[in-house]
């Protein structure tokens, strides 16, 4: 007796179809574990962001400040490890860092001319340069105009010589606090001044406006004050 099969034959295609299936539920396994692994590896920091740190530790001049992430003014400075120089600045009198930097543009340049808040600081490593003592002790004498200047609450001013490399600026120079500021005259733009220090391995250099002047202690407390608290309490 005969005997026939009542299975029908499947169709080369539907063999492809089911050979396909294994491969494509194989390739979707693998898109998940990488999707998986890249999620667990991404970086979860980033430089100004909301999970940023609050203070960086970087080394300049082989001398470690720990310095405010919102305080650093250009965006590639922002990391920690040595670093040749940093620009921060920091709200004055308050002296906190700022929320967010300060950008002018053609539309709000106007804007931009009022009074300036902030006290500017760069940090950077000197590689054994002359001194700020020593180059106000030594070079600024010599291009100083000799007239007798009488001090004023404290603060004692000196005029550069007109055909001299400070032609334009004013040496000032108070004690109780000690201050020693090299200022720009007042022109289209208003006056500015620069402060040096030295600390181990770098040079602080502050600017600020010449109208704070008039009360130039607070100003040179602020520079005393800014330093620690970058430095961090030392033993």
């Amino acid at each position: 007796m005969t005997v026939f099969s009542a299975a029908t034959p499947r169709s080369p295609r539907t063999r492809t179809r089911a050979h396909l299936i294994p491969v494509v539920l194989g390739g979707v396994f693998a898109a998940s574990a990488i999707a998986l692994v890249a999620c667990l590896l991404w970086p979860t920091w980033s430089t100004g962001g909301a999970n940023a740190p609050d203070k960086l530790p970087v080394s300049v001049g082989g001398t470690l400040f720990n310095v405010p992430t919102s305080a650093v003014r250009m965006k590639i400075q922002r990391h920690t490890g040595p670093q040749e120089r940093i620009d921060v600045d920091f709200l004055y009198p308050s002296l906190e860092p700022p929320d967010v930097p300060r950008h002018v543009t053609a539309d709000t340049v106007d804007a931009a001319m009022q009074p300036i808040d902030r006290i500017f600081l760069s940090v950077a490593a000197h590689h054994d340069a002359l001194s700020p003592e020593q180059r106000t002790a030594t070079i600024y004498p010599r291009y100083l105009d000799q007239a007798t200047v009488i001090p004023e609450d404290g603060l004692t001013m000196r005029m550069f010589r007109v055909d001299t490399p400070y032609g334009n600026e004013d040496l000032y120079s108070g004690t109780s606090p000690t201050l020693t500021a090299r200022c720009t005259r007042d022109a289209v733009t208003p006056g500015m001044c620069l402060s040096e220090r030295r600390v181990d391995g770098a040079d602080l250099t502050f600017r600020f406006p010449r109208s704070w002047l008039l009360q130039w202690r607070d100003v040179a407390e602020a520079m005393d004050r800014l330093t620690v608290q970058l430095r961090g309490p030392r033993s």
